[in-house]
């Protein structure tokens, strides 16, 4: 569950018109002004029918010739307007546009028609008239190859900025030094040159902007331009079009859906505020389209593959209508740090009408299950071809889908666990958590919640907004939990603000550093009905901060850039600087110091269907005899921290020097009450009776599901159909009923779904399939992962990963789908 914690039970379908004061959390401490804000651009009240997907994309290649009109030119306005006020060429011949189109791919057309006449719309003896032009866009052309985007699945020229790019001009006679040309970028519905989205590049001159177009070859009636970018240019989808000038009369080339220019952020240009200083980080958090994701608890991690996709056909256009529709600046789209807060935003449906509706109650009927999504490219090409928001997400599919747009627009982004999360609601920076009388957790007042696992993203930038010292990796959560500045978003939030407890940094760092590295305070009802600190637990938030490694298959473990080692006195110092800038900055005044009784609590790993034991270890660190009377109290939990009822509790009075107690926790017990994620909350507290020092101690953990098991059976060869083997038992004694197996791979397959049916109590099923994740009500997160090593076609290429690696890394991730 990645939603707030009072909408339990309900999903996001009713929630995204919902007034803030209804979602029952507060903004108190996240009330910076956002960096960019601006009304959603909502979708038309009647929606025209879904239309067809589109054919399954060749990979290696892709014909134009019946594709027609781009998405933009078909669906968008603006793609076909221009605003002449602010060109210093003058305006475009009326009845100009009906005159044809220039050839893309080179020449132009033999009957003449692709031009654009000044004047009278005649061409003059003399005039320079571009016949044709060639952005070499193709995926092995120089330009994408150097510019790493060789790998989209697109034919459109796409370049990243501040890294010059090459084109060919064909003139219907030879250049002469005396002839002026200039090319020309626009974007948006009212392009401006003050606003860099009317871009006008004098050849041989460049221009204020930083944008410069040279001359590197004139043969015959052909001419060879060399383009360079400013490292800050704005990012998008660019018309463009070429003017010339001479003695004789003005030319202009017209627009050309085909010759679109695609500009993205360059990780790659040490000018660009995105640069990262290492290839290895950037193949892995830019060029990788497929990771890691982890869940479960600290000390059951559980992993799920995920196909980022970023490169697949139609992914980038998602990524960029994503800006369009909550109506972002084209102005403003050069800022990595105001793209990033608006992706944030833009990924969950609350406030905008975004790309995923979240949904924690357990029904999800009218949409997919979280659990079930193995991938982002189904979801964003959904969101793209209707417009309206995806069902459903919870936070590993947020931030799936987020690391997915920043990587495909030019960010270095990787998907973020932590465990032992917690959610501040009232900006105390502590986790507050309340019982009775006798130790018993009073729910109703329980309003912060601690989560098993919480997945975000971090992105790479500098932040010229702040100091100097926060640039690096920024933290952005698209999961909606609290508003900032009145949105659902978050960040991003430099992480060394967050390690050293500096929250009046932005964007929402008091949240995120709770999140991280506050401490779990445990407050007593008293008999006069007040309150008192009875326990103060200080290493309980954020045990584990992790990532998939580098080039690697293997877990990163990230605490440390998150926070200083626990205990220290650099933690400590963090702790009590984010503490005074909090709602309760005296919260440790009336902490009790009397503590000579540890209690350590562990859980055994144990399978779904399995009995499993629970021990409480209790150490007396004093020389003196100590009794201890022990509560125990036993419910179900979503990962959230959001607790069921208790099912189970029991009572002991133990002695020590040492001991042990072992709860044992039967099947039949807790099988019935299991919720998504089949996690399970033991609350234990202790009153010591010599000393009167209270125990109090939080413990979560979870019963595995069963790994689903895959062999590939032969070689993969590209253009071959190649059989992979499933291999899935049922551990419970029930049978599953309605299963599905999904199969998704990047580069391999699209989305597939295939209807098992029922599977016995302890049944073994065995299936093949050419070239898919679990499905059932009574069982849900499972998953089976198999690496294909693909081999090109005889006699054929492939289009291999940047550093000549063939597919080798691809995933077909396996994940369950619960539809109870």
């Amino acid at each position: 569950m990645d939603g707030p914690r009072s909408d339990m039970g309900r999903s996001d379908v009713s929630r995204s018109d919902m007034s803030r004061s209804d979602m029952g959390r507060s903004d108190m401490g996240r009330s910076d002004v956002g960096r960019w804000r601006g009304g959603p651009l909502q979708p038309s009240a009647t929606p025209s029918p879904e239309p067809e997907p589109e054919p399954e994309p060749d990979r290696g290649s892709r014909s134009r010739g019946g594709r027609g009109r781009s998405f933009w030119a078909r669906c968008c306005g603006c793609c076909s307007c221009r605003n002449a006020a602010d060109d210093d060429w003058g305006r475009e011949p009326s009845g100009s546009r009906d005159r044809g189109s220039s050839s893309r791919g080179g020449r132009p057309d033999s009957r003449g028609g692709g031009v654009n006449a000044a004047g009278d719309g005649t061409i003059r003896e003399g005039m320079l008239v571009v016949t044709g032009v060639d952005l070499l866009s193709s995926r092995s052309d120089q330009n994408r190859r150097e510019h790493h985007t060789d790998e989209f699945e697109y034919e459109e020229l796409i370049v990243r900025r501040g890294q010059p790019f090459h084109l060919v001009l064909f003139l219907s006679r030879p250049y002469e030094s005396s002839d002026r040309i200039a090319l020309e970028l626009q974007i948006g519905n009212n392009p401006e040159v003050g606003k860099g989205t009317h871009v006008i590049i004098p050849v041989g001159k460049g221009n204020s902007g930083g944008w410069k177009a040279q001359v590197t070859k004139a043969s015959g009636q052909t001419l060879n331009l060399r383009v360079h970018s400013p490292a800050s240019a704005i990012i998008g989808k660019f018309q463009f079009t070429v003017r010339t000038r001479t003695e004789a009369g003005e030319f202009q080339l017209p627009f050309d859906p085909r010759n679109e220019i695609y500009i993205l952020f360059n990780p790659w240009c040490p000018e660009d505020i995105v640069y990262v200083d290492h290839e290895d980080w950037r193949q892995e958090y830019v060029l990788n389209e497929s990771g890691r994701i982890y869940y479960g608890t600290e000390a059951q991690i559980g992993e799920r593959t995920w196909n980022y996709g970023q490169f697949d056909h139609g992914v980038l256009d998602a990524c960029l209508y994503i800006l369009d529709r909550r109506g972002m600046p084209y102005g403003g789209r050069g800022d990595p740090v105001s793209v990033s807060r608006v992706i944030s935003a833009m990924v969950n449906s609350l406030d905008d009408n975004g790309v995923l509706i979240g949904n924690w109650s357990g029904d999800y009927s009218r949409g997919t299950n979280p659990s079930a999504w193995v991938g982002s490219v189904e979801i964003l090409l959904s969101y793209l071809r209707t417009g309206y928001s995806v069902p459903y997400g919870q936070c590993w599919v947020f931030a799936g889908v987020t690391t997915t747009v920043l990587r495909c627009l030019g960010l270095a982004t990787r998907t973020v666990t932590n465990f032992n999360s917690a959610h501040d609601t009232d900006t105390s920076l502590t986790m507050d958590i309340y019982f009775d009388e006798n130790m018993k957790p009073l729910e109703h007042l329980n309003r912060d919640s601690v989560w098993n696992f919480h997945v975000w993203n971090d992105c790479w930038m500098k932040r010229p907004d702040l100091p100097s010292g926060f640039d690096g990796w920024q933290v952005v959560d698209a999961t909606p939990q609290e508003t900032s500045s009145g949105i659902f978003c978050c960040g991003p939030c430099s992480v060394e603000s967050v390690k050293n407890g500096l929250v009046y940094m932005k964007y929402d760092t008091p949240f995120i550093f709770a999140e991280v590295n506050s401490d779990k305070v445990y407050w007593q009802r008293q008999d006069d009905g007040s309150f008192k600190i009875v326990y103060v637990e200080e290493k309980a938030i954020g045990t584990l901060i992790v990532t998939k490694a580098v080039r690697s298959h293997m877990r990163e473990d990230i605490t440390h850039i998150y926070k200083h080692p626990e205990g220290s006195d650099a933690e400590r110092k963090a702790v009590e600087m984010a503490a005074a800038h909090g709602s309760k900055p005296n919260v440790y005044d009336s902490r009790d110091s009397a503590e000579d009784v540890a209690m350590q609590v562990e859980a055994q790993d144990a399978v779904m269907g399995q009995d499993l034991t629970v021990s409480v270890v209790l150490t007396n660190r004093s020389s003196s005899r100590r009794t201890v009377k022990l509560h125990l109290y036993l419910s179900v939990t979503f990962y959230t921290g959001v607790t069921g009822s208790i099912f189970k509790e029991s009572k002991k009075e133990v002695v020590l020097a040492r001991a042990l107690v072992t709860p044992s926790l039967f099947s039949p017990e807790y099988r019935p009450h299991l919720v998504d994620q089949g996690a399970m909350l033991l609350n234990v507290s202790g009153h010591v009776k010599e000393s009167g020092q209270v125990l109090a101690k939080q413990h979560t953990f979870r019963v595995r599901t069963p790994d689903l098991s895959l062999t590939l059976l032969g070689a993969a060869v590209v253009g071959q159909e190649c059989e992979v083997q499933i291999v899935f038992r049922n551990p419970l004694p029930i049978t599953l009923t309605n299963v599905v197996f999904r199969l998704e791979g990047s580069g391999l397959q699209r989305p597939k779904i295939l209807n098992v049916g029922d599977i016995g109590g302890n049944e073994t099923v065995t299936l093949r399939q050419t070239f898919v994740p679990l499905d059932s009500p009574q069982l849900s997160q499972v998953h089976g992962v198999i690496q294909v090593d693909v081999a090109p076609a005889s006699g054929g290429r492939g289009f291999l990963h940047a550093g000549g690696d063939s597919y080798s890394g691809e995933t077909i991730p396996m994940t369950s789908r619960g539809e109870a």
